[in-house]
């Protein structure tokens, strides 16, 4: 149930960069999410089908890319992909451990439509 204030928030910040770049219609979005973030695909697509409807975001295709989890080792500096049993660093055993990667969730871009030509929106910093 909690994707649906994250999809909400999504369509805000599509609309809101659509409208600086004049847009007439949001096409795609691309979306970074972490395997970490527990966010469901298939919930945000559901939820994006319902809320978009009648705006310029409706149909809009979004487009998923999965981060996998990476840990890293506080004590012996080891990067590492945690398995399904323990987050326990595999090369000295330590649990003093940070997650390095897979805890993302962001919206990386958007492509929209314009009175001009279609024109892709960098969301990135």
């Amino acid at each position: 149930m909690h994707e649906l204030p994250i999809t909400e928030s999504i369509l805000n910040i599509a609309l809101r960069h659509a409208q600086q770049a004049a847009a007439t219609r949001i096409t795609d979005l691309h979306l970074v999410i972490g395997k970490l973030s527990y966010v469901v695909d298939d919930s945000v697509q559901f939820y994006w089908d319902m809320i978009a409807k009648g705006t310029i975001a409706e149909g809009a295709q979004l487009h998923f890319q999965r981060v996998p989890a990476e840990m890293l080792c506080l004590d012996c500096n080891h990067r590492y992909a945690p398995d399904d049993e323990t987050l326990a660093c595999p090369n000295c055993q330590s649990v003093r451990v940070k997650v390095a990667a897979g805890d993302e969730f962001r919206l990386e871009s958007i492509d929209v439509e314009t009175n001009e030509a279609p024109t892709p929106i960098s969301l990135e910093k």
